[in-house]
């Protein structure tokens, strides 16, 4: 693997399906590798534990944390302990802390160049927040790690060779908070950071994208709210003025249209429940999470940590890997394109 990115996998929640999810991956990279050095990160024992439970027997190598080096033999994990044993399916308030050291040791080694990307299964939030750490989410901790200001969530699905994309001002708010947090500010930093983007990280020469209005009807002409003349649209001049080609704003129920959407590279959401129900409509166990902003390449999974398939063996053994794998494929397709080489071809799992 030669010249190959070197890509961190988090293991997320132990009890959730995350663990299945990435023995299935290590089990498809044994047979046919991704185009990358596959680092997995989280606990060595409940790794193997999963695998064994769903019937696959991937190798497994300890991955050296101070050299950084490669390890023959198997795809390398980098042991991140549980402080408590782990029953699938039922969360531990007791490991909270241990999934949070993950996330910051995998953050940190991303940050200082260690890893060229990195792909997160997903967490329990609540079981975090439970244990008294406020996680919003995997968007925002990682923005405040790196010292962030703003990030942009957002989701990549559909056919390869017109793919949906959409981002969002807001992310996991209550609704009754998004309309104060739909700010002038937060409209065009969104805009400046999807645009840039999609050029960078996407090879987009000239990006074009569609904003959502945020009320009914775009506000029916101030009848149903006045967010979109007072706050959105002076937004979108200030995105223009910065040479972003972007139309808006559009009300939701138009601009997901697919004859309507296709004119697009991006739809910009105002908040999660606006614009991601169309994408996972479209996509779900398909879908790639990816946040803008970070100063690393960062993928997710489209879908939670399914405790009700963890619980139950059986189901486990069926769990689609679809998303973990997209979201693999895609971040080795940008780590290759932000070193300067041409990106892997790479197969999406269908």
């Amino acid at each position: 693997m030669d010249g190959n990115p070197t890509i961190a996998v988090t293991a997320g929640e132990p009890a959730g399906i995350g663990p299945e999810l990435v023995a299935l991956l290590a089990a498809r990279h044994c047979e046919r590798p991704f185009q990358a050095r596959l680092v997995l990160i989280g606990d060595r024992e409940v790794l193997t534990a999963r695998a064994r439970r769903i019937g696959v027997s991937p190798r497994y190598a300890d991955y050296d944390a101070a050299s950084f080096a490669p390890v023959g033999g198997g795809i390398e994990i980098w042991h991140q302990p549980m402080a408590a044993p782990v029953t699938p399916g039922h969360p531990d308030p007791s490991n909270a802390y241990s999934v949070l050291a993950l996330l910051q040791h995998a953050s940190d080694a991303c940050a200082t160049g260690a890893f060229a990307a990195l792909v997160t299964a997903p967490v329990q939030k609540s079981v975090l927040m439970d244990a008294g750490i406020p996680f919003a989410g995997h968007t925002e901790f990682f923005a405040q790690r790196t010292h962030t200001p703003r990030v942009v969530m957002m989701l990549v699905g559909g056919a390869p060779a017109a793919p949906l994309r959409v981002a969002l001002v807001t992310t996991h708010l209550a609704l009754k908070d998004v309309p104060g947090a739909i700010t002038r500010e937060a409209v065009a930093g969104t805009l400046a950071i999807v645009g840039a983007e999609l050029r960078t990280k996407f090879g987009l020469t000239a990006p074009r994208i569609a904003v959502c209005g945020l009320n009914p009807h775009a506000g029916e002409g101030g009848h149903l709210g006045r967010e979109e003349s007072e706050v959105i649209a002076p937004a979108i001049a200030d995105a223009r003025g910065a040479g972003h080609n972007v139309t808006g704003p559009v009300p939701a129920d138009t601009v997901f249209v697919p004859a309507f959407a296709q004119r697009y590279d991006a739809i910009v959401a105002m908040y999660h429940d606006q614009g991601l129900p169309v994408l996972k409509a479209a996509s779900f166990g398909q879908g790639i999470n990816v946040t803008l902003g970070l100063p690393f390449i960062r993928t997710s999974v489209d879908h939670g940590t399914a405790l009700d398939l963890a619980a139950d063996a059986g189901k486990a053994r069926r769990a689609d890997p679809g998303s973990l794998f997209a979201a693999v494929d895609l971040a080795i397709e940008l780590a290759g394109r932000a070193a300067g080489a041409e990106s892997p071809r790479v197969a999406r799992v269908r």
